[in-house]
């Protein structure tokens, strides 16, 4: 398959990359790894007239701890992501979502932002970031505006990202005291497949670590976007975490999913498969949380 004719654009600032996306609005998209968008021009689903390419903007890139808060470039890599210590300290789960994301060779070039921004509801990396309470940083001529990522789907491909803006940073503010999280995903095949399932589960407990103090559980390639379990997180809350516990929080999660039928497994299974996924990370995140001493 051949890429249809484009204009190529190669900005070495943010500013200068949001001027192109305004002069452009409409016209133009941006290119980071490519690993999504390149293929779907290829099959002529998209046909923009210009690309930004993102590559050649260091400061995309960055991954940085500061008081207490991680930062990290859009244009980080999902490889550098998977094999970052920061990370594995201060956000296992967005870890763990990173090195279960496709093969070496699409870790090497997808990136963060092109994970989040292509809106796919079995994308690896959003329920991670949603349980850790993630807030993405979107800049434009106009300015800079922060969005919780949980506000950022609003269907399969669509987002509440304007035209000219683009994701420059996703901002995690690192969990303090027993706190933890996990991430599982379930597919028919180990790499290269899209999801049928996956799960993120956090979990943060009080100060004796007896006491689960707050919870977060999220849902993934089980509705037309990423998904909070509210009632899950219901069933934990003010709870002591137990075996008999997570099993009625997996129930509940799986009452709060929206599952189709495809050619990768039934809606019936993917649901099922919540409950298991969901009660396997909430013990992955209760393990992590007491040992935080």
């Amino acid at each position: 398959m051949i890429l249809p004719k484009f204009e190529f654009h190669e900005p070495t600032s943010i500013s200068d990359a949001c001027e192109l996306m305004a002069r452009h609005r409409g016209e133009a998209r941006l290119l980071a790894g490519g690993t999504d968008l390149l293929v779907n021009m290829k099959k002529k689903v998209l046909n923009p007239k210009r690309l930004v390419s993102l590559g050649r903007i260091p400061e995309l890139t960055q991954v940085e701890r500061s008081n207490g808060t991680l930062w990290i470039g859009a244009g980080a890599t999902v490889s550098a992501i998977a094999a970052s210590a920061m990370v594995a300290r201060d956000a296992s789960a967005l870890g763990l979502g990173a090195r279960a994301l496709g093969t070496p060779l699409i870790r090497n070039l997808a990136t963060i932002g092109g994970n989040i921004g292509s809106a796919r509801p079995a994308a690896d990396l959003p329920p991670a970031l949603i349980v850790y309470g993630a807030v993405l940083v979107l800049r434009s001529v106009a300015g800079e505006r922060r969005l919780p990522i949980g506000e950022f789907f609003k269907g399969p491909g669509l987002t509440a990202a304007h035209e000219d803006e683009l994701i420059a940073a996703v901002v995690i503010q690192v969990p303090a005291g027993y706190a933890g999280a996990g991430y599982l995903n379930l597919g028919v095949r180990k790499a290269q497949d899209c999801n049928i399932v996956n799960v993120a589960s956090y979990l943060e407990l009080d100060g004796r670590a007896e006491v689960i103090r707050a919870a977060r559980v999220a849902l993934g390639s089980v509705g037309p976007t990423p998904l909070r379990s509210p009632s899950a997180e219901a069933v934990l809350i003010g709870q002591k975490p137990t075996e008999a516990l997570f099993d009625l929080a997996a129930d509940a999660a799986q009452r709060d999913c929206m599952p189709i039928l495809d050619f990768r497994g039934s809606a019936e299974y993917r649901r099922d498969m919540v409950g298991v996924l969901a009660r396997r990370t909430l013990t992955m995140a209760l393990a992590e949380a007491r040992s935080r001493n």
